[in-house]
């Protein structure tokens, strides 16, 4: 029975990675790309949150690969930005989870630009420009999705008894 409850909850963390792969892949007009939020770090900080024992470094870093493979963008670029922020995450998850919601969305702010500035510092490096606002704007974004993200993804811990 135990061994069912875990594969199940094995699945429902694959299912949501995927998802947020896929949501970060999906074809959008011109005008919508500069929205798209960045699904993939949203996903990996509420894991790294709540099920630290699960969801780590290591899979934090494969699932950057995926990412940077399915994106052609520079390998190695996602894995190294999202790897820091569930390194924060990971160490100061005990903390995080206590604060309100809106101080979570805060701290999710501040591990959101970090993700974002290192991704910024890559493409500086290999010289590939973006103006101010089509940078910054899925930060924006991202922050204001996270606690419509986390409800979600707890009502699928409760349901599918993740743990």
């Amino acid at each position: 029975m135990r061994n069912t409850i875990q594969r199940r909850a094995n699945w429902v963390i694959v299912a949501t990675y995927l998802a947020a792969l896929l949501l970060s892949i999906w074809p959008l007009p011109d005008w919508a790309e500069p929205f798209r939020p960045a699904w993939l770090m949203l996903i990996t900080v509420y894991w790294c949150l709540f099920l630290p024992h699960r969801v780590g470094l290591l899979v934090t870093f494969l699932v950057g690969i995926l990412m940077d493979a399915l994106t052609g963008s520079l390998l190695g670029e996602h894995a190294l930005a999202l790897l820091l922020v569930s390194w924060f995450t990971l160490k100061l998850h005990l903390q995080i989870r206590v604060y309100p919601w809106w101080q979570q969305t805060l701290t999710v702010l501040g591990l959101m630009l970090l993700y974002s500035f290192v991704l910024f510092w890559v493409d500086g490096m290999l010289g590939y420009t973006q103006g101010a606002l089509l940078r910054w704007m899925p930060v924006l974004i991202s922050t204001l999705l996270w606690p419509w993200m986390m409800q979600l993804l707890n009502l699928l811990q409760q349901r599918y008894q993740v743990s």
